[in-house]
């Protein structure tokens, strides 16, 4: 590890923060309008963007310190009324540092409600943990039924441009979709040192360091050309990719050594599915492009 890498950590070591972020969206004669934004701690949103119109907010989730310490834990809310449109993403890489030694958990849960007649696209940057972090991260999507959402999860296990990997490192992800109240999609993954092999196993990540989920639905049907060109997408990735249906749900997975490419794959499904499910055409929030 390099000596800049140990000062950084063991800087942000020092302190640690419990905070929260609750965000309500409604709609209104000025379109989808963020009505209330509660927060303690140093998370919080500056003023939603609106480069598709008044219909669409982009809001940009915004954590000063940049990555979570042992004993952090950052919990997100979003509540939206009817017909609002929200696209949620961040300016940058998530980051999980080094835990200290006692192992305290760093961990960032995140809730999301979405009614019927809204939309919400869920698509931050990667999550980069770094090696021996020790960390626990929640999504739990409810939706009504017909909402509509997109969502995606880019996790880098270690830090491989520096030749680091995850060493014994500690995570428990899900990131679980309701409907009604009724869990409809469950994915967890559990990174533990216990588990021996499995980030190199054919059933764990075949020895990728980046794994990626993305969802969208409720779909009540996809058309056999977008799933085509879904697929086709998957089978040129320079990775292992592929593409479910499940149930009224769209899943891709995939495995990479590089998370760049992964958000790359997943903006062009992205620029697919979005038409598919809204029917809108894809635009990306300018802060991808800095």
């Amino acid at each position: 590890m390099t000596l800049a890498l140990v000062e950084v950590e063991e800087k942000l070591s020092v302190s640690q923060w419990q905070a929260y972020l609750r965000l309500g969206f409604t709609y209104g004669a000025r379109g989808t309008v963020l009505k209330t934004c509660d927060h303690k701690g140093p998370l919080y949103v500056q003023k939603p963007f609106y480069p598709e119109g008044k219909d669409t907010a982009h809001v940009y989730l915004l954590h000063p310190p940049g990555g979570l310490v042992s004993g952090d834990e950052l919990i997100i809310e979003s509540r939206q009324q009817p017909n609002t449109h929200v696209l949620v993403t961040t300016p940058g890489a998530g980051r999980v540092y080094r835990a200290r030694p006692d192992r305290t958990l760093q961990s960032q849960t995140t809730y999301l409600k979405v009614p019927k007649d809204a939309i919400l696209e869920w698509l931050p940057q990667e999550t980069i943990l770094y090696p021996d972090a020790n960390t626990r991260l929640v999504n739990q999507v409810n939706l009504e039924r017909g909402a509509r959402f997109i969502g995606w999860e880019i996790t880098c296990f270690g830090l491989p441009a520096n030749q680091l990997d995850f060493a014994q490192g500690q995570a428990d992800q899900t990131f679980q979709i309701s409907i009604n109240g009724r869990l409809r999609l469950r994915e967890r993954l559990l990174i533990h040192p216990k588990e021996d092999g499995l980030m190199a196993a054919k059933a764990g990540l075949q020895g990728y360091p980046v794994n990626g989920f993305m969802v969208a639905g409720t779909l009540d049907a996809l058309s056999d050309e977008d799933l085509g060109a879904l697929r086709s997408l998957c089978e040129e990735f320079d990775g292992l990719a592929g593409v479910s249906l499940v149930d009224e749900f769209v899943v891709i997975r995939s495995l990479n050594a590089d998370s760049e490419k992964m958000k790359r794959l997943f903006i062009r499904c992205w620029q697919i599915l979005r038409p598919a499910l809204i029917h809108r055409q894809a635009c990306a929030p300018r802060i991808w492009a800095t």
